[in-house]
């Protein structure tokens, strides 16, 4: 019989070791002959993406293709994307990540430079085709914005002594992504600061001149207003595209001779998302198979996988539905990433005309399903209309709370904030609710993954509706009876961070909260982060300097005398994104004022933890933290001090 213990005490036998280890960092995947190749990344090798392959039939054993110290990590944008592909039979091409050039690996032999030392350059979005490499390239120089283009890097390394021999296909445009070119066209997707990705991006076509540049460019889709991502080619003249003029990132279908363009199933997926917020380059939620039939991901709320055939669609039901991406197909075969709410994260193979086929590449499991908490999808009524979240209540199959008792609860906030969540079973979550914590993952307005008009409720009210809905949700799931309103901590990282330090400084809600590399202070924000989110504070809370009271009024740090609920500050000691001294801010301000609180600093950690020893450390930490402020036992962690 299942004894009885107080909440956030159970004993469990998940471990931060677990989550470190558990649903692994996939970063691409692709089919090369009969077998699958794809990268992640290592915590036990400090963090470096290795790049491995097995084999799709007879042998399953995974052999490592990129050895250490090699590590295939772009840092374009800051957040990289598509540093590594493969060209000819089994060589691969990537980025390494100590020196941001690309390297050419042929089985048996050494890594060769294809790019030059020591420029300044970065590059990502690696795209063989037509017998060339394209790629993103990034020139940073002289403290100036960096300059973003399109390059032919040529195969046999002349330009690795020489970037001249570099050819530039196409640039002048602040941001570029997607090189995808066919027969003599090419297309690219571009946008312009104060945009992002999401509100703003255009597809644009050319004729493609032997000497690699463009000619007779033509602007097919987006602008002001209208996001446009993902062009594949689908026929001699004809193009398929994301895009969202009518609030839904949806399909379509142009045909450049006639330049008309043509949803594709738009009443199917009148109510869904086909597409995402581009924060690595790359990204893919579509793919078009060989027979014309397109394999596809819809977004409302949770993600389904569904075949857009002639006669209509078809969903294949499989237990994935949340951070589905597209990773390659081949005739009727994908590999995906992607977990569920059953199902942890992992990589997938699947032949799209016999669902069941559904099989682990890597990931997937590694858990007791007895020990997973299965999320459910709850929605709360804020200051701004419906707030979506989901709820994973305390799962522990020897162990029930005292009756009468309500278990405390950690309310989750994804960064971005231009970001989504779906209800994957983790161990990060589990690694909570085993032990009698519940959690709630809350999208707060600002969110994708309910279409346009819920992404921009924020704009012009971060630090105000990202509040308000979490709270709300916080609120909802109390007054349902569900948690405990007494001990509801709040945790986030990077933006969700800053909505950690926002709602502790200005409601009465929480007990205790976690912030992970936390915005602090919107002024620095804007002054320090880097070129890609130079600008998303213009939307996000107003320019400057127009809108500078507003940046000051907003920041936590303005008001840190209402800081007064305990809080745990995680913080990489390299990040380019929020830099180590707002973090060490906001503990001065905690300090000041005499309130319980814990500050660690990761050496070699940058924006998002990537090292076993430091994620270990950092969840350790964190349920100390919890059990030391809402007032519950935490064996087999180590006592984490507070000042």
């Amino acid at each position: 019989m299942p004894q009885t213990l107080p909440y956030g005490s159970w004993p469990s036998p998940i471990t931060a070791a677990d989550v470190a280890v558990a649903s692994p960092r996939i970063d691409g995947a692709r089919f090369v002959g009969d077998a699958v190749w794809w990268s992640e990344g290592i915590p036990s090798e400090g963090g470096r993406t290795a790049i491995f392959r097995r084999a799709s039939h007879g042998r399953s054993d995974v052999e490592p293709i990129l050895p250490g110290p090699w590590s295939a990590r772009s840092r374009v944008q800051e957040y990289g994307g598509g540093a590594w592909t493969v060209i000819d039979p089994d060589d691969v091409v990537f980025v390494e990540h100590s020196d941001q050039r690309v390297w050419r690996l042929s089985p048996g032999g050494d890594p060769q430079a294809l790019t030059p030392k020591g420029l300044g350059m970065r590059f990502a979005d690696l795209t063989a085709a037509d017998g060339r490499l394209y790629a993103v390239r990034e020139t940073h120089a002289d403290g100036s914005a960096p300059v973003r283009d399109i390059v032919i890097v040529p195969l046999d390394g002349t330009a690795a002594d020489n970037a001249a021999a570099l050819t530039v296909v196409v640039g002048g445009t602040d941001f570029i992504a997607y090189p995808t070119s066919s027969g003599g066209r090419f297309a690219w997707v571009s946008w312009n600061h104060p945009e992002m990705p999401w509100d703003a991006a255009t597809l644009h076509v050319g004729r493609l001149a032997p000497d690699g540049t463009i000619t007779d460019a033509i602007l097919v889709a987006g602008g002001p207003g209208v996001s446009a991502l993902q062009p594949a080619w689908t026929g001699p003249d004809e193009l398929t595209y994301i895009a969202d003029p009518h609030g839904r990132w949806n399909l379509f279908r142009v045909h450049l001779q006639g330049r008309s363009a043509a949803a594709v199933a738009p009443v199917a997926i009148h109510d869904s998302d086909t597409g995402g917020p581009l924060w690595n380059l790359g990204l893919r939620w579509f793919a078009p198979l060989e027979d014309g039939r397109i394999l596809a991901i819809r977004t409302h709320g949770r993600d389904e996988l569904v075949v857009i055939e002639p006669t209509g669609i078809r969903t294949l039901g499989i237990p994935l539905s949340s951070s589905l991406l597209l990773r390659d197909v081949r005739g009727t075969r994908a590999l995906l990433t992607g977990g569920g709410a059953r199902t942890p994260g992992g990589l997938w193979t699947l032949d799209v005309d016999d669902p069941s086929t559904l099989a682990a590449v890597r990931g997937g499991a590694g858990l007791d399903a007895a020990w997973l908490p299965a999320s459910h999808p709850v929605t709360f009524e804020g200051p701004s209309g419906d707030v979506h979240a989901f709820d994973y209540p305390p799962t522990n199959p020897d162990v029930n709370g005292p009756d009468g008792e309500r278990p405390p609860y950690l309310v989750l906030v994804h960064g971005g904030p231009t970001s989504h969540v779906a209800g994957e079973a983790s161990a990060a979550i589990a690694y909570f609710t085993s032990r009698g914590i519940g959690v709630l993952d809350v999208n707060y307005g600002g969110s994708t993954g309910y279409g346009r008009r819920y992404r921009e409720r924020l704009h012009g009210q971060w630090g105000v509706v990202d509040v308000e809905d979490v709270a709300a949700a916080a609120r909802g799931l109390a007054a349902a009876g569900v948690a405990d309103p007494r001990r509801l901590a709040i945790k986030g990282g990077s933006a969700g961070g800053w909505t950690v330090l926002c709602a502790l400084a200005d409601t009465d809600v929480f007990a205790a909260g976690i912030s992970r590399y936390g915005v602090a202070d919107l002024r620095a924000l804007a002054e320090d982060t880097h070129d890609f989110e130079a600008r998303y504070l213009d939307r996000l809370v107003g320019p400057l300097p127009e809108a500078l009271e507003v940046y000051i009024e907003r920041s936590p740090l303005t008001h840190s005398e209402r800081l007064r609920a305990p809080v745990l500050i995680l913080q990489g000691a390299d990040d380019p994104v929020v830099p180590p001294a707002q973090s060490r801010a906001i503990r001065d301000a905690l300090a000041h004022n005499g309130v319980a609180h814990a500050y660690v600093e990761y050496e070699g950690e940058s924006h998002g933890f990537r090292r076993a020893e430091t994620i270990v450390h950092a969840f350790e930490s964190e349920l100390s933290f919890l059990g030391q402020v809402l007032g519950f036992d935490t064996p087999g962690v180590p006592v984490l001090p507070l000042d």
